[in-house]
């Protein structure tokens, strides 16, 4: 059977390189189940040359259209097909629209690493009934926590319409400014606007809404994606938010206490289980049937089954088994992330 071998991307986060080939392989064997025309097998990981890689067989030699696909994975940096002790080079075409320093710019601490980001938004879509949207669909995204907004800016090189919202005033005003001085700065053909967000009367917060193009011909053709940033708690998602109208739910969700959120009425600090709790099943009417959630979390705030048991309470399936078993991976002394994609 062919062999072939992925070169993993270096990642600026000492730490996160030492677990992405882990993950890799993980995400790797949801392509191969969901996307690819090759069946893949014998996933593992392996050192030529003294460089580490993952490496796997495939059924068949795998087509343009599969090396396409697996161009999206996460930390992928070269793909190989493997010729006796010789290397191969496959050319990859990744979906990105935008150059990659949409995700890389941003520094700050507590920010999410864009590879992993770009995982866990990877593994939700293929959980969709609709997997290949990946690689050529048109989806809307929705991050109800979305801090100073990877997630938006990930759904941005893959051309989906992307929605978030957060309570931070500080996190909206940062991702404000930078948003709008990249765009400008790349003269990338837009509109952006800040306003009130009103509902029923009452002030909840700040929205800032963008329409803009990847290209000029695009833009002059109307064919544009929206970016929407809702500055606000996200319990009031079901109340903004048409229901069904997200395609896939990507967050990772606040690690300790002083992350969680905090009511703007009261100023009342919600835990991360509580927070979690009384907010999946607002976020799960909003996702379409046939969507897919995607959470990350510290298990060292709340256990894999009890988040699993709020998200079942919520109406959807959490996938189980296989890959979806080994995605638990260190952050740093105090925090051990860990994923669960489940479908409605």
């Amino acid at each position: 059977m062919p062999e072939y071998a992925i070169l993993i991307l270096p990642s600026a986060n000492r730490v996160y390189t030492e677990t992405s080939s882990r993950l890799l392989c993980a995400e790797l064997t949801v392509f191969g189940e969901t996307v690819l025309s090759a069946d893949v097998a014998d996933v593992g990981v392996r050192t030529i040359g003294g460089a580490e890689y993952v490496t796997f067989t495939a059924s068949s030699t795998l087509t343009g259209g599969d090396v396409a696909a697996l161009s999206n994975l996460s930390s992928a940096y070269v793909l190989f097909e493997v010729e006796g002790e010789l290397l191969r080079p496959l050319t990859l075409a990744p979906r990105d629209r935008f150059d990659s320093d949409l995700l890389t710019i941003q520094k700050y601490t507590g920010k999410t690493n864009e590879l992993f980001t770009k995982l866990l938004l990877n593994l939700t879509v293929l959980a969709t009934d609709r997997p290949r949207a990946l690689l050529d669909g048109h989806l809307h995204v929705l991050d109800p926590l979305c801090g100073r907004g990877t997630t938006l800016n990930q759904a941005m090189m893959y051309g989906y319409d992307a929605t978030g919202l957060d309570v931070d005033g500080k996190d909206f005003d940062a991702y404000q400014q930078f948003i709008k001085t990249w765009l400008r700065t790349k003269r990338i053909k837009h509109t952006a606007d800040a306003t009130s967000l009103r509902r029923n009367k009452v002030r909840l917060g700040r929205r800032l809404d963008i329409s803009y193009a990847a290209t000029k011909e695009e833009y002059k053709a109307g064919d544009t994606r929206t970016l929407t940033y809702l500055n606000c708690d996200t319990l009031h998602t079901d109340e903004l938010l048409r229901r069904g109208s997200a395609d896939v739910v990507v967050t990772d969700a606040p690690y300790g206490v002083q992350h969680g959120s905090r009511t703007q009425d009261a100023g009342l600090a919600r835990s991360p289980r509580d927070l979690l709790a009384a907010a999946v099943p607002v976020w799960t009417r909003v996702l379409r049937t046939g969507g897919a959630l995607g959470i990350s979390w510290n298990t060292h705030v709340i256990t894999r089954a009890e988040l699993a048991a709020i998200l079942a309470k919520a109406g959807l399936t959490v996938r189980e088994g296989g890959p979806y078993e080994g995605l638990a991976h260190r952050v740093d002394q105090a925090i051990v992330r860990d994923v669960l994609v489940a479908t409605k």
